[in-house]
Parts: C-alpha cells; structure tokens; sequence
C-alpha cells in the first residue's frame, strides 16, 4: 500500500479530530485567543538517511522536519519531544552524534526540548514531535481566486544532490557542496512562516516535492493552480545536473522533495509586506487541478512505500 492509501485507511476510522481536520502539515487547537499547532514526523534511517550524512545533520534534520510542519502553518516553535528506536550495536559514537545534531537544531531554532523515550528498534527511528503556537492559522485550504502562488528560497537542490549522490556523478567540488547543503543541512523556513500568518491566505511546506504540494493546496482550496516554468526559482546547480542527465531543471525541480521552502498563497496587494526574499511562480484561479505554462501538471513527488522518487523522465 502507498502512503496516501494507508492515510486514508485510517482516516475511515478516526473520526474525533481537533478544530482543525486532519489533513494540514500540523493539528491544532484553539486555546483561548491562540491556536496550539502540534505535528509529528518520523525520520527511519533505511529510507531516509544516505550513507554519506553524518550522525550530526541525522539529529539536526529530525528537528528540522518537524520545526517546518509548524512553521508552515505559521506558528512559532515552543517545544520538541522525541522518541529513540535504536537497533543492536548501534555505535556509541554515532548515537552521541545524533545527540549532538539534535542539540544544535533546538539551538538554532531557539526550541527547548519537553520529553524523550528511548526503546529497542529493528532500524534506527527519530520520531519527532514540534509544538507551536499562533493567533491566525495557515491552512492548505484557504487560497483564494487572485491570490499570487509564492515560494521561499530555491527549489530542486535536495534532489539534484540526492541523484548525484545515488548515480555518483561527476561534478565541481562547488556544484557538489552547493547541492548537499540542501540534500544533507535543509533549514526549516521558521521567520518567514511568522510573517506570513499576518498576510498569507495559505501555505504548505515543500516535503514531498513542489509539484505534489502544489496539487493538495489546490484540492484542498478547491481552486485552480496556474504556474510558469520560467518563474520557478532554480540554480544554475541545478541545471548542471539536468544537463549530465539530459533532463529539464524544472523537472527535477518540481519533483524534489524535502526541501523545506515554503509554498504559500498571498493576495497581490499584500505581498509588499513581506519582508524575506521570495518568488512569484504563478497565481491561483477559479477551477480545478494544477497548470504550468497552460498544460495540465502531474503530481510528481516522494510517495512513501512507492520506493519512489522520481519527476517525469528522470532515472
């Protein structure tokens, strides 16, 4: 079974949710004046750890993917709990790293950690859990007609670093410390989610792959998504690698996933407002599905259990 089929398993059987559905990166709950975001999100190491990371950025990315989810709904990180599966014969030395990475992250995100349970695994498994809060929620279902489609940083890096990693292409000693910056050290986008809870109509964060979130803001909205190729934020990195491959860079752009940019959905009179860099990759319409360039765009992404990561051509 594929992620999405489990997901909807069991959603047939739980049916007492918060004020909030299930359905956004993160819960929440209204507390007084104020929503309680909470999220959790599992990091396994056969699937997503490459041999080439370090124990260090393995802690550091368990905090990350979790500190994302919140700040794409627009709260401010308040806590980190976690859960440790160690496998038989872990090295001490490599735990001691992940201990150290995890430490970094709650530092660098300024997040104090509240509980930790450690217990026996087939596999090492970080089950992390963030906290946040906000006064005005970030949902995948508020974009609106006119809305300016956004998304923070550049995209296509995670990706472009895992296939040259996977296929061992050759490439500069910069091209390749450019992309596993993103690959190995992705940074949750936590300032610019506070900024856009005041001014965005919606947002999701770039896990699974552009092309994938940019479906589920549209479905979840029940609003068109028009975006173009030309406008989509991608380096010149990037491009390397598409050329080794004979591919397009917006391929391998629109199918990276774990990128941890924020993809969000701004009326145009607001997006003056927003004080951090940004790029305009479209707007949302009237209608359904998602568009680039005016031809229907298929949900390329990561799809756990698939064993797949790949765009529309590539290996």
């Amino acid at each position: 079974m594929r992620e999405s089929e489990i997901i909807e398993l069991f959603l047939k059987h739980l049916k007492r949710h918060g004020e909030l559905p299930l359905g956004d990166d993160a819960g929440a709950l209204k507390i007084g004046d104020e929503w309680l975001v909470a999220t959790n999100d599992m990091l396994v190491r056969k699937t997503d750890v490459p041999d080439i990371m370090t124990p260090e950025q393995v802690g550091f990315k368990a905090v990350t993917m979790n500190v994302s989810d919140v700040a794409a709904m627009g709260a401010k990180p308040i806590g980190f709990l976690f859960s440790l599966g160690i496998p038989e014969g872990l090295d001490e030395n490599y735990l001691e790293g992940i201990a150290r990475g995890v430490g970094e992250a709650l530092d660098y995100y300024r997040v104090p950690v509240l509980s930790a349970d450690t217990n026996e695994a087939d596999d090492l498994v970080i089950d992390g859990i963030a906290l946040g809060r906000t006064k005005r929620l970030l949902t995948r279902s508020g974009a609106k007609p006119g809305d300016l489609v956004c998304v923070t940083g550049d995209i296509g890096r995670a990706f472009a670093g895992y296939l040259v990693w996977k296929y061992n292409l050759e490439v500069p000693e910069s091209t390749r410390k450019a992309l596993y910056e993103k690959f190995l050290e992705p940074l949750a986008r936590v300032r610019e989610g506070i900024v856009l809870s005041q001014f965005a109509n919606s947002a999701i964060d770039i896990s699974d792959g552009l092309s994938k979130e940019l479906h589920l803001l549209a479905k979840m909205s029940g609003v068109r998504i028009e975006i173009s190729s030309e406008r989509l934020p991608v380096r010149e990195e990037v491009q390397e690698v598409a050329e080794i491959l004979r591919e397009k860079p917006f391929d391998i752009a629109l199918s990276s996933g774990e990128e941890f940019e924020l993809v969000f959905t701004v009326p145009s009179e607001r997006v003056f407002d927003l004080d951090f860099e940004f790029t305009v990759i479209g707007r949302v319409e009237r209608g359904f599905g998602v568009h680039m360039d005016g031809k229907p765009l298929q949900p390329y992404g990561w799809e756990h259990f698939s064993k797949s990561l790949k765009g529309p051509t590539l290996p």
